[in-house]
């Protein structure tokens, strides 16, 4: 069975990984926790503990996390997921950059960069492609680059466009949400990845925020997601019947 995947959109996650998407050669959330916090580190050890128990395909951190993180789960087969300009993605490109190397030589080996939504909201495009691919290039592959979009505050247009400038950008995966400004509907996730096939480009869709069941999960992936980040990992695995997830065609196991 192939890569599985589960991350949590408040940066202290596990990620649901569904088909055959490989961050690290396609060009490029566990149960509720609270958002990651450094004076709570037991968190990140129970989050990296139930990653691996479940076999999620990886786990994401906030930046003051990423070295803890590792140390559980360095040569696993769970990746190590740290956010960039998280959560508003309103900081200088400089700081993405700073930030995304530095998680790097840390051990972090996907990033989860928010993108400048409110840039592209003003039709400011060449600055929103300009700040994706400063970090792109701060952090190629074989590192997994996911761009956020925020998708709850856009409208259709803007969603379309979002997903083909982040895919122009070099990002792997266009992400929905953050989970701090709701998530994204199953429409939504259906046009993103419509967006992605229609410009040409080999970017996969991540959803995220507010998927709590494995009813929701489905639905997600049946819209063209590849990826799920939920904060109801574990639940959703023990309600999942894994020979159900795969007759229903939603291609590897979910776990």
């Amino acid at each position: 069975m192939g890569g599985k995947d589960v991350q949590r959109e408040e940066a202290a996650a596990q990620t649901l990984n569904v088909p055959a998407a490989n961050p690290n050669t396609n060009p490029p959330d566990n149960r509720p926790h609270p958002p990651n916090d450094p004076s709570r580190p037991t968190q990140v050890d129970t989050l990296c503990k139930e990653a691996l128990e479940y076999n999620f395909a990886a786990v994401c951190v906030r930046p003051e996390n990423v070295v803890r993180a590792a140390s559980h789960v360095k040569g696993t087969d769970t990746a190590l997921a740290c956010v960039v300009g998280f959560p508003e993605g309103t900081h200088a490109t400089a700081e993405k950059v700073r930030e995304a190397k530095e998680a790097v030589a840390q051990g972090a080996t996907e990033l989860d960069m928010v993108i400048r939504y409110n840039l592209l909201k003003e039709g400011r495009y060449t600055e929103v492609y300009e700040d994706i691919h400063a970090v792109r290039n701060a952090a190629p592959p074989p590192i997994a680059l996911k761009a956020i979009v925020e998708a709850s505050t856009l409208d259709n247009d803007q969603l379309i466009d979002a997903t083909i400038v982040s895919c122009m950008a070099g990002a792997n995966y266009i992400k929905t949400s953050t989970g701090w400004n709701g998530g994204a509907s199953v429409e939504q996730v259906r046009q993103m990845r419509l967006a992605a096939s229609m410009c040409g480009c080999t970017s996969f869709i991540k959803a995220s925020g507010g998927i709590r069941t494995a009813e929701s999960l489905l639905r997600m992936l049946k819209a063209g997601a590849h990826r799920i980040g939920t904060s109801s990992g574990v639940d959703i695995m023990k309600e999942i019947d894994e020979g159900e997830v795969l007759e229903q065609g939603c291609g590897h196991a979910v776990a």
